[in-house]
C-alpha cells in the first residue's frame, strides 16, 4: 500500500489535495502546524475554515502529525515510522504580503523548512519515488514583454527574478531541491501555480478578499483600475496538476507551471463577481509599488508531458466559490 507524506496538509492548498488523495486505497500523512503566521488575519474566518476542514478531513487512514517542518528530529522520526512512497511539501507561509512584512518568518517557513527535509531525505533507510515541491509564479518577477509592450506568457526555463521576498524565497527552495538532485540523488517536481483561489481559502488573497467583500456589501477597491493582471487558478485544476505529478514517471526532474493558462486583469475578477453579487461597488486608488507585473502562464510543458488538462475558467470558478460560501457560512 503506498503512503503519501503531506507537509502543510491543512491549509488551502493541502487540504483539497488531501480530499482527493484518501480516496484512492492508500495511507496518507499529513502535517500541521500551529500557523502562528496567521495573526494578521480574520481570526474567525481562519478558525471557521480551520475546522471545517478539520472535520472533512476525518478517516482512519489520514494520519494527523502536529509539529515543525524545521524540527529535524521530529520530521526525521515521522518519516523514518511511515516510510513514505511519495513527499508533497506545501509548508510554508502562504502568501508574499505576510512574507514582505516578516522575512525572517518567511525564510524559515519556505526556506529552512525545505533544505531541513531534503537533508533528511538525503539519508533514510528506505525508498520513494518523488519530492513534489510547491513553488510560486512569484519566482518570475516581472514578467516579460515584446517589443509592442505586450506581457509574454512565463515559460518555465525563461531567466527569473523576483521581486519580493516571498519569490526569491521559493526560488531558492527550487534551487536547493534541483542541489539536491544533482548532488544526492533526490528525485523531484517543482510546481509553480498562480492566483489560486476556491472554497476554504483564508490567506487574503485578492480573490478571497474581493468575493467576501462582495457579499458583506462592502467596496471592491481596484489598484490602478484594476488593470494588473494574473493567471488565477481554480483550486481543483491545480490539484489535477499535482495528481498527475505525483503519477507521472516523466514528471521527475523537471518543473511545471500549473495554472489557468490565461491571464484575466483584476477588474476583471472584479466584473465578473458584481454580476454575480448585485449592488456590489467597485472604486479605484492608486497602484502599490511593489508589486510584479504578472500575466499569463504557459502551460503547454505540463500538458504535453503530463496530460494536463485545466478545465474552470475564472466565470465558473468564482461562481462555484461564492456558492460554496453562500452554502456553508
Amino acid at each position: 500500500m503506498k503512503t503519501y507524506f503531506l507537509t502543510g496538509g491543512e491549509g488551502f492548498i493541502g487540504y483539497h489535495l488531501s480530499k482527493e488523495l484518501v480516496k484512492n486505497p492508500k495511507n496518507l500523512i499529513i502535517t500541521y502546524d500551529a500557523q502562528k503566521h496567521y495573526i494578521p488575519f480574520d481570526k474567525s474566518n481562519w478558525a471557521f475554515y480551520q475546522n471545517y476542514r478539520i472535520n472533512s478531513l476525518r478517516n482512519k487512514r489520514i494520519i494527523r502529525l502536529r509539529g515543525d517542518c524545521t524540527d529535524r528530529g521530529w520530521l526525521k522520526e515521522c518519516l523514518e515510522q511511515y516510510k513514505p512512497q511519495t513527499i508533497i511539501h506545501l509548508a510554508a507561509l502562504p502568501i508574499a504580503g505576510i512574507s514582505n512584512d516578516y522575512p525572517k518568518e518567511a525564510k524559515v517557513n519556505i526556506f529552512d523548512s525545505t533544505v531541513t527535509l531534503l537533508d533528511i531525505l538525503r539519508n533514510v533507510n528506505f525508498n520513494f519515488d518523488r519530492i513534489i515541491y510547491t513553488s510560486s509564479s512569484m519566482v518570475y518577477g516581472d514578467f516579460l514583454r515584446n517589443s509592442k509592450g505586450h506581457i509574454i506568457p512565463a515559460k518555465e526555463d525563461q531567466i527569473c527574478s523576483p521581486i519580493g521576498i516571498y519569490g526569491a524565497m521559493k526560488l531558492s527552495g527550487e534551487q536547493i531541491v534541483k542541489v539536491y538532485h544533482y548532488r544526492f540523488g533526490v528525485p523531484y517536481v517543482n510546481i509553480r501555480p498562480s492566483a489560486v483561489y476556491g472554497p476554504t481559502d483564508c490567506n487574503r488573497r485578492v480573490t478571497e478578499i474581493f468575493v467576501n467583500n462582495a457579499l458583506k456589501g462592502k467596496e471592491l477597491i481596484l489598484d490602478n483600475s484594476g488593470e494588473h493582471e494574473l493567471d488565477f487558478t481554480y483550486v481543483k485544476d491545480l490539484i489535477q496538476g499535482f495528481l498527475l505529478a505525483l503519477n507521472r514517471k516523466e514528471a521527475i526532474g523537471k518543473t511545471f507551471n500549473i495554472t489557468r493558462g490565461e491571464g484575466r486583469k483584476v477588474k476583471e475578477l472584479a466584473f465578473i463577481i458584481s454580476k454575480l453579487v448585485p449592488n456590489t461597488k467597485i472604486v479605484d486608488r492608486d497602484l502599490k509599488p511593489y508589486r510584479a507585473n504578472r500575466g499569463t502562464l504557459n502551460i503547454s510543458k505540463a500538458k504535453n508531458i503530463l496530460g494536463y488538462n485545466p478545465k474552470y475558467s475564472l466565470e465558473e470558478g468564482i461562481k462555484k466559490y461564492i456558492e460554496f460560501i453562500r452554502k456553508n457560512e
